[in-house]
C-alpha cells in the first residue's frame, strides 16, 4: 500500500477552492466523483475535503472520527487536486458548517473564492442548518444534481427558494467575480451508491467491492468496521 502523506500546510490557489464536508461514513465513489466533476464543471483549483468530527444533524457514527478521516485520506491520496482538512475531526465542538467557513476565512483571507459543494438533497435542507444565511456571506454554494433533474425553486422551503432565486449565477465563470454569495448548479454523473447501502452490506457480511476504493475497503476489513456485533 502506498504511503499516505498529509500536510497541515495547504497550497494557496488563484482559482476558486471547493469545500466538501460530510460524515464520509464511509467515503465512496459517489463522493469522489462529485468532487472530481465539481473541479471540471466549476473550474476549481482543487477541493478541500473536511470530514465532520461530531456531525450535529445525525446520530453518532458507528466508527470513530479518526477512522473516517483515515479512510478519506486513503481515498483521496492519488489526486493532487484533493486536500484533506482534519480540523473538524480534531475539534472538540460539533461540526457546524458556518463555523468551519469562518475558520477558513481567517486562514485564507477575504479574497479567496470559496465554493461549498453540496448535493441537491442536502441543499434542500439548508434552511435547517445553524446560521444558514451566514453561509452566503462566507462562500458560494454549488449544488450538484442528477442529469435532467435540475434544482427547482418549487421544491425548496420558501425562505431558501427566495435566496436561490436572488443568488443564482448564470454560469460557473461568475464564481470568480466575488469571493462568496452566489449559488450555482451543475449536473453530475449519477452513481446509485450510498454510505447507508455500504454499511448494510458490510453489516450482513456481503461484498461492497466496486462501491468504494480498494484502499478504503482494505482499511475497513483490517479494522473490522461496520460489522454487526
Amino acid at each position: 500500500m502506498p504511503a499516505i502523506v498529509t500536510s497541515s500546510v495547504f497550497p494557496k490557489l488563484s482559482e476558486p477552492l471547493g469545500l466538501f464536508g460530510g460524515t464520509f461514513d464511509p467515503v465512496h465513489f459517489g463522493h469522489l466523483r462529485l468532487a472530481e466533476e465539481a473541479i471540471a464543471h466549476l473550474a476549481l483549483g482543487g477541493v478541500r475535503w473536511i470530514p465532520a468530527g461530531q456531525p450535529p444533524h445525525r446520530g453518532i457514527p458507528q466508527v470513530t472520527a479518526g477512522q473516517r478521516l483515515d479512510m478519506v485520506r486513503r481515498a483521496t491520496a492519488g489526486n493532487p487536486q484533493f486536500f484533506v482538512d482534519a480540523s473538524e475531526v480534531e475539534a472538540s465542538e460539533p461540526s457546524y458548517t458556518v463555523h468551519t467557513l469562518e475558520r477558513l476565512r481567517r486562514e485564507l483571507g477575504d479574497r479567496q473564492q470559496l465554493v461549498l459543494l453540496v448535493g441537491a438533497d442536502a441543499f434542500a435542507g439548508l434552511s435547517t442548518w445553524h446560521r444558514w444565511r451566514d453561509v452566503f456571506a462566507l462562500a458560494h454554494v454549488a449544488v450538484s444534481h442528477r442529469p435532467g433533474f435540475p434544482v427547482e425553486m418549487a421544491s425548496l422551503p420558501h425562505a431558501l427558494a427566495a435566496e436561490f432565486n436572488a443568488r443564482r449565477l448564470a454560469d460557473a465563470s461568475a464564481l470568480r467575480t466575488s469571493p462568496h454569495g452566489g449559488i450555482v448548479t451543475f449536473a453530475m454523473t449519477q452513481l446509485a451508491i450510498s454510505a447507508t447501502q455500504i454499511r448494510k452490506l458490510l453489516a450482513n457480511g456481503l461484498s461492497a467491492r466496486y462501491l468504494l476504493p480498494d484502499d478504503v475497503l482494505d482499511y475497513i476489513q483490517i479494522h473490522s468496521l461496520y460489522r454487526n456485533a
